[in-house]
């Protein structure tokens, strides 16, 4: 799987001006499944995530984890990490999951997460989705978790 993981002091995401999901601080998880991806892969990104220590201690160091500051983790599938752009301008998304994997794997990933940690928001997969976030320090993190 691939994934980005961001820092946020807030985000959410809306479908057709809605609010889907919504956090404050935490984390927003975007996540690509990939065709070779299982259950057990899903569950490894997940166990990386909440483990991630990204937040600051008293002393100012990346020290702490989500549940240290009781933050929020809001995941977003967006099969455009697996973008190809070796050959040209337009990118290529041959190596992302079919549709059916990625969202089994989305979904995955979503009950894994809410059955370890208590506040997660999701977006919708498939659906056109509006990310709004406030990426705090910046902290952007990319992750490739595979078998």
């Amino acid at each position: 799987m691939i994934a980005l993981v961001q820092r946020v002091s807030q985000a959410r995401v809306e479908i057709d001006g809605r609010v889907r999901g919504a956090i404050g601080r935490g984390l927003l998880l975007l996540v690509c499944a990939e065709p070779d991806d299982s259950d057990a892969i899903a569950d490894r990104l997940v166990d990386k995530v909440l483990k991630l220590r990204v937040f600051a201690d008293d002393a100012g160091k990346m020290n702490l984890d989500l549940d240290a500051v009781a933050g929020g983790l809001l995941v977003v599938s967006q099969f455009t990490l697996a973008a190809d752009t070796s050959s040209g301008n337009r990118p290529g998304f041959s190596g992302a999951a079919r549709p059916e994997l990625g969202k089994r794997l989305y979904e995955r990933v979503l009950a894994s997460a809410a059955a370890r940690h208590g506040v997660v928001a999701s977006g919708e997969f498939g659906a056109d989705m509006q990310v709004h976030l406030v990426n705090d320090g910046p902290v952007t993190i990319p992750l490739v978790v595979r078998g």
